[in-house]
């Protein structure tokens, strides 16, 4: 690396890091901002508390809800268990799951549709299970059990609509067609080759030690002066297939690293990799091979667009 470049990135951290820093003063970010080039960082910072009531301050090794983020490692899953022969993406769900529960769903919907959200699959996957509350929703059949009877919201095909129920099939499949545990799934066949040691769904009650709190305002539309919640009363007993995981930023570095040593079979390139996911109380960014060759990764444990804003802003300014 040449002096000028040294100095060039040491003047760009400078910038990222005033700009973080006010925004931390100023109550609109907690969490950890991670900038890397060629894989090696080049800006680390952490921001504020993990657990206010405790405080216990956020740091580089925090994991964080990654709420939305994970429906990547499920679509990774499903294209393994294509190459592998266990499944045609563009055949219908009843080839892959012949008694799916609702056969009119299964009969006209493909693979393909359910993971590029274009399938009508639709539901409430944040409700809670009637005479009970969300924290005991922790399998993906707890959540399946939710609208697993809901008909499908459009004709599958002719429009595009997030669909976080259909991840929860997707997830469902991959335990069917794998034989093994959906969160076992992706350790063994993602997160272990990856080098992520500190990724995982945990229950609620059972967090790592070093977990980020969420706490909200009561969303993103809520008025910035709102007083800050704890966020748990929101969150299901433990993530799923389409969201709600805890990873590092060092961990999703790992992640991108393997990608592009090709240590994670059937990855998309790290330059097609820019994925968000957020919720009340959480707010998680990465994005890969930016201009540069940079990575960025955000995670925050604040109301959107804590995380994504920042990822922006340095995005913006790693634009040619």
């Amino acid at each position: 690396m040449t002096l000028t470049l040294v100095v060039l990135i040491a003047a760009q951290a400078q910038a990222w890091q005033v700009t973080v820093d006010s925004l931390a003063k100023n109550g609109q970010f907690s969490g950890v901002v991670l900038v890397a080039q060629h894989g090696a960082p080049v800006f680390e910072r952490a921001y504020g508390m993990a657990d206010r009531e405790a405080a216990r301050a956020n740091d580089l090794e925090t994991s964080f809800n990654l709420g939305s983020i994970n429906k990547l490692f499920t679509s990774i899953a499903i294209e393994q268990l294509a190459a592998a022969g266990k499944l045609n993406i563009d055949s219908s769900l009843a080839r892959a799951w012949p008694d799916y529960p609702n056969q009119d769903v299964a009969r006209r919907v493909t693979i393909r549709q359910i993971r590029e959200h274009r399938s009508g699959i639709q539901g409430n996957i944040f409700a809670a299970p009637p005479g009970k509350t969300r924290h005991d929703v922790v399998t993906l059949q707890d959540y399946f059990e939710l609208f697993k009877n809901e008909p499908l919201q459009f004709e599958p095909g002719s429009r595009q609509q997030y669909s976080n129920a259909g991840y929860l099939v997707l997830g469902l499949l991959i335990e069917r067609l794998s034989g093994e545990n959906y969160y076992e799934y992706v350790r063994r066949h993602i997160y272990e080759p990856a080098g992520m040691t500190h990724t995982g769904s945990w229950r609620i009650d059972r967090w790592p030690a070093n977990t980020a709190i969420g706490y909200t305002r009561g969303g993103e539309d809520a008025p910035a002066n709102a007083p800050l919640q704890r966020n748990a009363d929101l969150l299901p007993g433990k993530g799923s297939s389409a969201g709600g995981g805890y990873s590092t930023a060092h961990d999703l570095l790992h992640f991108l690293n393997a990608v592009r040593e090709h240590k994670v079979p059937n990855a998309p390139a790290a330059g097609m990799i820019g994925i968000a996911g957020g919720a009340p109380g959480l707010n998680a960014a990465m994005e890969g091979d930016l201009p540069g060759a940079y990575d960025v990764i955000v995670l925050a444990n604040l109301d959107p667009p804590a995380a994504t804003r920042v990822a922006r802003l340095i995005r913006s300014a790693l634009a040619p």
